[in-house]
């Protein structure tokens, strides 16, 4: 009989192996047997949680997303005012418990397999519609009439910033990326943020 909340804990145990995985040897090479392996676990216990390798890597994929959702929500708590609900969906995207080494080399493999795998496609669909929704409703509630084009622009800002972390050899730097955002907010907007 399966210990209570087992199923829970061993899904998350690989979906961390796949992430781990991903950033060693990336997406194509991430077979079933390895993440078993990082997982120190068998490829029958992968199939028991997960029918093949579609199914467990939208399942990451959907962890990225859950993952990202929380740390945006836990600073949006704390927000006071408009420019801290701007800055808090910002942190969210590029503070240091999302913007990692890991994290960086997952994306990056996600985002190439979405223009080819509709599954992929939909979960990363929902994960740009709520990072946009969330800065135009964070634009507007800050007077802002050109909500929907910034949003956009920091929306496409973020993405560079994880891009070029992913092909850096020094990797992600949270701080030299919330920089980069400031400075353009900064220019745009009538008010110094951060």
């Amino acid at each position: 009989m399966p210990k209570l909340g087992m199923e829970e804990i061993r899904r998350r145990q690989l979906i961390e192996a796949t992430i781990a995985s991903i950033h060693e040897v990336g997406f194509a090479e991430s077979s079933l047997s390895r993440i078993a392996g990082k997982a120190g676990v068998s490829t029958g216990i992968v199939h028991h949680y997960f029918r093949n390798k579609a199914d467990l890597m939208e399942a990451t994929l959907r962890q990225l997303g859950v993952s990202l959702r929380l740390s945006v929500i836990r600073r949006l708590e704390k927000a006071r005012s408009p420019s801290e609900r701007l800055l808090a969906v910002i942190d969210g995207n590029i503070g240091t418990d999302q913007f990692t080494p890991k994290g960086v080399s997952a994306w990056l493999a996600f985002w190439a397999m979405v223009p080819t795998n509709d599954r992929l496609a939909r979960v990363q669909h929902i994960i740009i519609s709520r990072l946009d929704a969330n800065l135009v409703h964070a634009l507007k509630l800050m007077g802002r009439k050109d909500g929907r084009e910034m949003a956009r622009a920091i929306s496409a800002l973020i993405d560079g910033l994880w891009l070029r972390a992913a092909l850096s050899r020094s990797g992600p730097n949270s701080e030299a990326a919330r920089r980069l955002v400031l400075d353009y907010l900064n220019a745009k907007l009538d008010q110094k943020l951060g």
